[in-house]
């Protein structure tokens, strides 16, 4: 007696319930699944991305918007700081290294950023094709920049202003490409990287046209012996700026005296990824804990489906279960038959479950690469989803029990007296 074959003509006689078990179960193991792997995408980003960074430093506002802006490079910046400014707090005794970042434009979406050769190097993104930049106006690309939009080494392009596709362009300032980085799964991967005087010189030349009143008026000056022109250049030369920086600190006692050092007694502002993150976590935390309450509850739900048709099934099929064991069937076999079902509806609605998370992480993936430029790596099941497993299996095995009891337990002549 084939006991899996009868098992699923069993399920197949009766669609409906069949039907609505799997879909119960679907869903609640579907976003349960997909909520783990979003969770752990994300994560895994943070990580990759905070590595090496300490502080940030950048104009006061929000902390998690200057954290976002400048590591994760999905937020507007918070402002600009003093190039002097934070080039002085470079210079102390507890800071190990500093990374300016100047940004403000894009190209076709991807941000141009101004920095050094220490940015990639934090990130360990070595060079495919081509090399660094080291005049304005070269840059190296990431590997996602290289891909979506077909750049090339010898390319070239130009910006656009503001951090949304759209912003007018800077034609007379284009950049050449002279390097693609190798993929990193990180931030990099995404940006366009320059020369901070590349930014600089892109943004003072829009400030040419306003000045030229100003510079007709200084030589007037002159000619009435004014020497405030040389002053007024040096001064400017003085108040270049930058967006942010990245610190890295020398021991542990920077953490304890740097941010406070920096809010209180400077015009800058300064933010500890490690607290914002996991501050930002606690708040994603609230709303995933609550969607995976609703998935757990659904899946109570799928089990006491499963049950309910299980037990139903028994009723309008008693007389053939007593008839089966008149034929030489043993009670633990019809017991296996009543478990097997449950098992395989379970094991069924997980699996059409695991297909519908992936599903559903491809759109998130899909959607973060078109709004952030971010897309999550790595399909593979992870730990947590074994224990779901587990989980589904014993709602099935539970709720098969008390139908597979009484299978047990079933009087064979009194159910074909009855019939």
């Amino acid at each position: 007696m084939n006991i899996f074959r009868l098992s699923f003509r069993n399920m197949t006689s009766r669609p409906l319930s069949t039907i609505l078990s799997l879909v119960l179960l679907t869903l609640g193991v579907g976003m349960i699944a997909l909520l783990l792997q979003v969770n752990r995408h994300i994560q895994q980003q943070m990580e990759n991305n905070v590595r090496g960074i300490d502080m940030v430093v950048g104009a006061k506002g929000s902390p998690l918007q200057l954290i976002l802006s400048a590591i994760y490079h999905i937020d507007a910046p918070t402002g600009n700081i003093s190039r002097l400014e934070a080039e002085e707090l470079q210079k102390n005794r507890l800071v190990a290294s500093g990374i300016p970042l100047s940004y403000g434009d894009t190209y076709r979406g991807f941000r141009i950023v101004g920095t050094n050769h220490q940015y990639p190097e934090l990130y360990e993104a070595e060079v495919a094709s081509g090399k660094l930049w080291h005049e304005p106006f070269e840059v190296t690309i990431g590997a996602t920049v290289a891909n979506t939009l077909e750049l090339k080494t010898g390319d070239t392009f130009t910006g656009a202003h503001g951090l949304v596709e759209g912003g007018e362009t800077h034609e007379e300032h284009a950049y050449l490409v002279v390097g693609i980085l190798g993929y990193t799964n990180s931030v990099v991967d995404q940006l366009i990287l320059t020369a901070t005087e590349s930014v600089w010189e892109v943004h003072h030349y829009e400030e040419k046209e306003d000045q030229t009143s100003a510079q007709e008026e200084n030589h007037e000056h002159e000619a009435h012996g004014d020497n405030h022109a040389d002053e007024g250049h040096e001064e400017h030369q003085a108040e270049h700026e930058i967006t942010a920086m990245l610190v890295k600190f020398r021991s542990p006692m920077g953490m304890v005296q740097l941010p406070r050092m920096v809010n209180e007694n400077t015009n800058m502002q300064a933010a500890v990824p490690a607290y914002e993150i996991s501050r930002l976590f606690s708040l994603m935390g609230v709303g995933i804990d609550t969607l995976s309450t609703i998935a757990l509850v659904i899946m109570a739900v799928s089990g006491l489906s499963v049950f309910i048709s299980l037990y139903n099934a028994l009723k309008d099929r008693q007389y053939e279960m007593a008839l089966m064991r008149t034929y030489g069937a043993t009670r633990w076999q019809l017991v296996w038959l009543v478990l097997q079902e449950g098992l395989v509806l379970t094991l069924t609605g997980f699996l059409l479950g695991m297909l519908f998370s992936r599903l559903g992480l491809w759109l998130v993936s899909r959607l973060m690469e078109t709004t952030y430029h971010y897309s999550f790596s790595g399909w593979g099941l992870v730990m947590e989803e074994w224990w779901l497993l587990a989980t589904a299996l014993v709602i099935g095995l539970l709720a098969s029990l008390l139908p597979a009891f009484r299978v047990f337990r079933i009087n064979i002549s009194k159910t074909l007296a009855d019939a």
